[in-house]
């Protein structure tokens, strides 16, 4: 009964801390603190069409630790086919921007 017991507070304890812990932001819309914008303004770069996404707009989707904004859903998907293209191709248009 002892362990059963273990095991109840342990589950309580893990269950407050993911509530109301860092757990909560992924749940209530603000896991997007920690992510590091495109741009200073607070926008972000579509990868597949290079158009400006506002936050609260789009679509969204976590890759690889980064979250990356799509203006529709069409980008979305054939980001969702090959993510490492678009992402390689992202980078290196930025690398060519900065090298002037």
């Amino acid at each position: 009964m002892e362990g059963l017991g273990s095991l109840i507070v342990f589950a309580l304890l893990f269950y407050v801390m993911m509530r109301f812990g860092c757990g909560a932001h992924m749940v209530h819309g603000h896991g997007d603190h920690a992510v590091k914008n495109d741009t200073a303004q607070g926008k972000f770069i579509d990868p597949v069409c290079g158009r400006e996404v506002d936050p609260k707009k789009g679509y969204g989707v976590m890759h690889e630790g980064n979250l990356y904004r799509f203006c529709s859903r069409k980008c979305l998907d054939q980001f969702d086919g090959q993510p490492t293209l678009f992402i390689n191709k992202h980078i290196s248009q930025a690398d060519h921007e900065h090298q002037s």
